[in-house]
């Protein structure tokens, strides 16, 4: 599986850790065009897990120069239900099956009345994705099936490929597992448009995904929460600083809804703390 993500891990050979890092010039920050890290800044991003007391990773790449930062490198080499962030691959398989036409088409809701308020209403896969509404993406994984589903996860090698067969809830408490590292490979793959999808559709799911925006910089990410067995959060995406992309993967245990939160401050601060973007999330 690994063959499948960044062709086989290449970046794995530059990833700088935490503990490992070289002073840069303000230029060198200004222009984003190769990170390096002061011991300061190091033990800012960390300080965002400490200060939470908070078992999680984050891992920043940055597509350019090829070079990645790792913190938790344990925890990012572990496979975890992708829960929510697995919308993502959903929505593209969705479109490429045409078992809904775009991110616009309206989907009824069932009437079922769930937790989340602004679920129980009609959703398309453009509010569905910002409200991270599953009865929505469930209702499409029926639609494509088991079969069309299991042929694009391999074709695409997310994770460790195994669907089962609940159709509508295994990437929610299924077997379906990928690891940190994994996320950042199918993302990078996702950016370059590597995976066997149609490029409008890709255009279509990078669309959807943004969740900020500014002068110089297009943020996109989507958050991710699995009950299942020890709690899960994600907080995934990429973004674009002018000509520079930079894929980034949080992933924290969550014990309550504090938690769950962290999955964007500790976001927030990273970015801050590294490209001095306020991100409005």
């Amino acid at each position: 599986k690994y063959y499948f993500f960044m062709r086989g891990l290449i970046f794995l050979a530059s990833i700088i850790l935490l503990n490992s890092c070289s002073p840069s010039s303000d230029k060198e920050k200004e222009n984003h065009t190769d990170l390096l890290f002061d011991a300061a800044l190091i033990e800012e991003i960390e300080s965002s897990f400490s200060k939470r007391e908070i078992n999680g990773c984050f891992v920043l790449y940055d597509m350019g120069s090829g070079k990645s930062i790792v913190y938790n490198k344990e925890r990012a080499e572990q496979p975890f239900l992708p829960a929510s962030t697995y919308k993502i691959l959903n929505s593209l398989i969705a479109l490429e099956c045409g078992v809904v036409k775009d991110e616009n088409e309206v989907i009824k809701w069932d009437g079922i009345e769930r937790s989340v308020s602004i679920w129980n209403q009609d959703h398309n896969m453009k509010t569905g994705i910002k409200n991270s509404v599953v009865w929505l993406y469930q209702e499409l994984a029926r639609r494509i099936g088991e079969e069309r589903m299991q042929s694009y996860v391999n074709r695409a090698g997310y994770g460790n490929q195994q669907i089962g067969r609940a159709i509508d809830n295994f990437w929610l408490v299924g077997d379906l597992r990928i690891t940190p590292l994994e996320q950042v490979g199918f993302l990078t793959r996702f950016v370059e448009e590597d995976l066997p999808f149609a490029k409008e559709n890709i255009r279509i799911v990078k669309e959807i995904l943004i969740a900020d925006s500014g002068d110089n910089y297009i943020f996109r990410a989507k958050t991710g929460w699995a009950d299942f067995g020890t709690p899960v959060g994600w907080y995934v995406g990429y973004i674009e600083i002018d000509e520079a992309k930079y894929i980034f993967v949080n992933n924290i245990e969550i014990r309550d809804n504090n938690d769950a939160g962290a999955r964007k401050e500790i976001t927030k601060e990273f970015f801050n703390a590294v490209f001095n973007i306020e991100l409005k999330i």
